[in-house]
């Protein structure tokens, strides 16, 4: 029985202000889920402060990125080793606006894979396809691709220390949500794509769900076969509905 996850990437939001009321709501409620492991994943520079406030709590800290060098003359860059410093356990790979915004591609995100790998951090590898890409019917191909220059560069077996996050880029902040029957067709075809290679890995592998998912779909969603969370956007700002998307894929678990 594959654990559920839910996993908060709050983006390029917050402050030390807003963030300790954030996570005090969520503190508040949070030890009603049970037998899901819970994620946030604020800007780098509140990663400190993040990590003092949830020390208390059944909650593990993320990044939103990693830097594929280890160290050196790279201006801006985080590295592994330095995520791991400051107390995270999960990073964000391959997030569609990191894609798509900033040009990076899948050679790119999958040396970021390995690296966070080779600091003992555990991926949050995000795949998915652009509208226009869906409109084509080219989803699958698309998926596969972003999928497969990781599992050439580390190996399948590289899958079984990380969890994978489909995010159609078309339903992003937009409003717009992949049904539950569009969504759930997308990770069997993921999980199908990796049991080509191993099976057992396939088996274990956490699959989330990352489009405009709130309180309201989360159930819907996270009731699915291969659905086994969500990697959450907005809705993780609020306290509130955060909580009530946990409480779903502890209902679905």
């Amino acid at each position: 029985m594959r654990r559920p996850m839910v996993a908060g990437n709050w983006k390029m939001n917050g402050s030390r202000e807003s963030i300790t009321a954030l996570l005090a709501e969520i503190k508040a409620g949070i030890g009603a889920v049970t037998g899901t492991d819970v994620v946030v994943c604020p800007p780098y520079v509140y990663l400190p402060e993040v990590r003092r406030q949830v020390d208390s709590m059944p909650i593990g800290l993320g990044a939103q990125d990693v830097s594929d060098q280890d160290s050196g003359a790279f201006t801006g860059e985080v590295s592994g080793a330095m995520l791991k410093d400051v107390g995270c356990t999960y990073v964000i790979v391959g997030h569609s606006e990191r894609r798509n915004i900033y040009g990076e591609d899948d050679a790119l995100t999958a040396r970021k894979f390995a690296a966070a790998r080779r600091h003992g951090l555990i991926p949050i590898l995000c795949v998915g396809e652009l509208l226009e890409e869906r409109e084509q019917g080219v989803t699958e191909q698309v998926v596969a691709r972003q999928l497969d220059a990781v599992i050439e560069l580390e190996g399948v077996e590289a899958l079984a220390q990380a969890v994978v996050a489909y995010e159609p880029v078309w339903a992003i902040g937009t409003g717009r949500t992949a049904t539950p029957e569009q969504a759930q067709e997308v990770h069997a075809f993921i999980r199908a794509r990796v049991a080509e290679r191993n099976a057992d890995v396939a088996a274990g592998l956490r699959i989330l769900y990352g489009g405009s998912v709130n309180g309201g779909n989360a159930k819907d969603l996270f009731g699915r076969a291969d659905i086994d969370g969500g990697l959450i956007g907005g809705a993780s700002l609020k306290g509130g509905e955060f909580l009530t998307i946990c409480n779903a894929a502890v209902q679905a678990g």
